[in-house]
This record gives structure tokens, C-alpha cells and sequence, in this order.
């Protein structure tokens, strides 16, 4: 049997995040999301461990940075003690633009609006992170083109989209990564 190891639970950790968002989506009753979250949760147990193994660092110290990190990025909520404010921000984009904010203080040395954005992550989830920071970045957005009113229909649209790339030899994965990594070099 393989040693557990950080890149040998990569896989699971990644099918135990799919089975949660699988869950959420198909409507699934709270005690099936309840297991899968707990299924999520051990994967974070078993990294702790392992770093807890070489020395690094502890479940305890994932847990209150984690306590740190959303004081810090949401002073729109938490006072820098942890306790609540007795008023929050009246509009989304208020919360949106404090949390931006305090991102840019956190990495003062990150100028590419893209930074941080894993590679890993599929082609489409990758796509929209992108647009999503261009526009409040105030970026050169990608064209637009016309889409359906809905979900349903949009879904349809793409996975014909998916079809028709199959038919003709292409890989619409890669197609959509190699757009978004132009895109990304070609902004400034």
C-alpha cells in the first residue's frame, strides 16, 4: 500500500469537493449533505495530520487561522476583536469592495488581477473566475455573445456547443483553456 502523502490525497480530497457540490445541486436531503461535508472535513483531518506528522503545523492551527482570515477579510462583519459590528455595509457591492480591499493589503506584491486563480480548476469554473475578476478590476472584458434566459437553456447551448467541438476534433476543454490563458496575457 501507498504512504499517504499531501499528493496522494489530491484525488479524494477533489471527488469528496465533487460529491458535496453534487449533493447541493441534485437537492438532496441535509443528512446526505451532512455526510458528504463530513467526508470533505476528514480530507482537511488527514493533510492536518500529515503536516502535524513532519512538524509543520496542526489541525488547531488550520482551525484559528481560518478564524483570523475571515475576521481580517470580512472587517464588514467582525470587528479586528471577532466580535460582530452592529451595522453592516447596505449593498453587496459595499461588502464586495472592502473584500477586494483587504485581499490587495494581504498581497501587496500581486498586481495580475489573475493571480491566485488555480490552473487546476476546470476550464469553464476557471473561465468565469476570470471575467469575474476582470470586471471588478475595472479590465477589458472578453466579447459577448447573445445567451438563452435561463440555466436549463444555457446548459443546453454548451453542451451542444461540446458536441459540435467532438464532432470536428476538438477538445473544448482545452479549447476554453488555452482562450483563457490568452485572455489573461493579453490584459493588462
Amino acid at each position: 500500500m501507498e504512504a499517504l502523502t499531501h499528493a496522494s490525497l489530491v484525488e479524494y480530497l477533489l471527488e469528496e469537493a465533487y460529491e458535496v457540490a453534487e449533493t447541493i445541486e441534485s437537492g438532496n436531503p441535509d443528512a446526505e449533505l451532512q455526510g458528504e461535508l463530513g467526508d470533505v472535513l476528514l480530507q482537511v483531518v488527514l493533510h492536518a495530520r500529515l503536516a502535524e506528522e513532519r512538524g509543520a503545523f496542526t489541525f488547531d492551527d488550520v482551525a484559528r487561522g481560518l478564524g483570523a482570515k475571515m475576521i481580517r477579510r470580512n472587517p464588514h462583519v467582525f470587528r479586528p476583536d471577532g466580535s460582530l459590528q452592529e451595522s453592516f455595509p447596505a449593498t453587496v457591492d459595499e461588502i464586495v469592495r472592502k473584500w477586494d480591499a483587504v485581499k490587495r493589503a494581504e498581497n501587496p506584491a500581486r498586481t495580475n488581477s489573475f493571480e491566485g486563480i488555480p490552473q487546476a480548476l476546470p476550464a469553464l469554473a476557471r473561465a468565469r473566475k476570470s471575467v469575474d475578476r476582470a470586471a471588478r478590476a475595472g479590465m477589458p472584458l472578453p466579447p459577448a455573445v447573445p445567451i438563452p434566459e435561463t440555466e436549463e437553456e444555457l446548459g443546453e447551448q454548451l453542451l451542444a456547443v461540446v458536441r459540435s467541438a467532438h464532432e470536428a476534433g476538438l477538445d473544448a476543454e482545452r479549447a476554453l483553456r488555452g482562450a483563457v490563458r490568452r485572455y489573461q496575457q493579453g490584459t493588462p
